[in-house]
């Protein structure tokens, strides 16, 4: 099931983080960083999947 989250984090990043920790804190702040840049906002998806 990783695998798919990571395939979604590079292909929308907020849904990859969305699969992971639901409507939380991360997932706000994904969207975020996703409209001020897509590589930030991949890099933390990564990072968020990766964490947990």
């Amino acid at each position: 099931m990783d695998i798919i989250r990571v395939i979604f984090a590079i292909l929308l990043p907020p849904l990859g983080v969305f699969l992971q920790v639901g409507l939380g804190g991360a997932f706000w702040l994904n969207i975020l960083l996703t409209l001020l840049g897509y590589f930030p906002g991949v890099l933390h998806a990564i990072w968020v999947i990766a964490r947990r």
